[in-house]
């Protein structure tokens, strides 16, 4: 991944993924230990883009 985003700065193209999908994949390990500590209970994932990801084109 590293050397796609190089890749991508170079070529001043899109990198294959934002900052907020970066969150959003590292979410869920937190997430998981909080449910688990908290006996299984759902957590609640967090927005990242606060609604903006309805309105952002795809990268492609």
């Amino acid at each position: 991944m590293a050397w796609r985003l190089v890749q991508a700065i170079r070529e001043g193209k899109a990198p294959d993924i934002d900052v907020y999908d970066a969150a959003a994949w590292s979410a869920p390990g937190p997430l998981s230990e909080q449910s688990v500590a908290a006996g299984s209970a759902p957590m609640k994932f967090p927005d990242f883009t606060r609604g903006r990801w309805e309105r952002t084109a795809p990268v492609g």
